[in-house]
């Protein structure tokens, strides 16, 4: 089969890979539909990461040909939809709605590389869920953004505790925050503030329920949410970035009694000061998304046609030119890259 490998930083190629066999009961074989570049993919490709020879990818949508002795809930012909993180969602820690930290659990992309035509799904169970039907290619993308985006900015919302009479703010116009924006509306905030400074992500932003846009960024950009907010700053701020500078600015644009949702990815060295932390009063809570305890209710809603998360996707490209993909999500010509098969 055809696959997306990361030689190097900076250099993508696709070649010949092993078909995926199933190596145990509890797999499933599944044919890519569709995959994509998450912003995560950017690190090693810049070399923040180590890489060598690397599969790619960890967010898919496809159909089942194939299923293991042991898998119960699917069978050959379904469409499916899965989580970056493999999960046997029936441990004690994946039944308290944890299933990204399984205890059998491990990350997609370090093990299978989903970039492909052709994928193995461990513990395909408690991973993938099944589409009602075969849907229709409108709504390809959008399934597509359930497997990660989509599920990382509807945790990263419900974290914050984002919800009706609240103001979020959401630092990050990348395709998480800007699910965030869509869940945070979708949970009935009455405001949410997006922080951007990219006209075409501030356009989308406010396609996806955005009220307010703030361009300035770190102690400006707190000091107009706070002017904003009556000085007292945002009920809910989701962090969506994962340096140092964002997750302060998320910190200090939360009013006191305030939450934060942080799903940004650091790499580059997060220190929070204990005593700014202790007086600010605010509660943290994210981490890797646990986007299968999600993922019934995203694909409803999608189904339904009551969001369109598909959108975030500006630039599709057939698998072969991926590199291309991740040229333009790295110099910021794209917000997210669909690739398909």
């Amino acid at each position: 089969m055809r696959g997306v490998v990361m030689e190097a930083p900076g250099v993508v190629r696709v070649e010949e890979r092993e078909d995926p066999k199933l190596l145990a009961p509890t797999d499933a074989i599944i044919r890519l539909s569709a995959t994509c570049i998450c912003g995560s993919d950017l690190w090693p490709y810049r070399g923040v990461e180590r890489v060598d020879h690397t599969p790619m990818g960890h967010e898919y949508v496809g159909i089942v040909e194939e299923v293991g002795d042991e898998v119960k809930t699917l069978k050959v012909g379904d469409f499916v939809v899965g989580s970056f993180v493999i999960s046997d969602n029936t441990c004690e820690i994946c039944r308290s709605g944890y299933p990204s930290r399984c205890v059998r659990g491990e990350f997609v992309s370090q093990t299978i590389g989903t970039q492909a035509e052709r994928a193995r799904i461990p513990l395909a169970d408690g991973t993938l869920v099944a589409t009602p039907a075969r849907p229709p290619p409108e709504l390809i993308p959008s399934l597509l953004a359930a497997s990660d985006v989509l599920g990382t900015g509807w945790f990263a919302a419900v974290a914050a505790e984002a919800g009706p009479g609240k103001t979020v703010a959401v630092v990050g116009d990348g395709a998480v925050g800007l699910m965030g924006i869509l869940a945070a509306r979708q949970l009935g905030a009455e405001r949410v503030i997006a922080m951007s400074r990219h006209a075409s992500r501030q356009a989308l932003a406010r396609e996806f329920g955005a009220t307010d846009i703030v361009e300035e960024r770190g102690d400006a950009g707190v000091a107009r949410i706070k002017q904003l907010t009556n000085g007292l700053g945002a009920h809910s701020v989701i962090e969506a970035v994962g340096t140092q500078e964002s997750m302060m600015q998320a910190i200090r644009a939360t009013r006191p009694g305030g939450h934060i949702g942080y799903v940004g990815v650091s790499h580059e060295g997060v220190a929070l000061p204990a005593d700014e932390l202790f007086f600010s009063e605010v509660h943290l809570h994210g981490g890797p998304a646990p986007v299968r305890r999600f993922l019934p209710e995203l694909i409803q809603l999608i189904w339904d046609r009551k969001i369109n998360p598909g959108k975030v996707f500006d630039l599709t490209l057939p698998l072969e030119q991926a590199s291309e993909g991740y040229k333009a999500m790295d110099e910021r010509r794209a917000i997210k890259v669909m690739l398909t098969l």
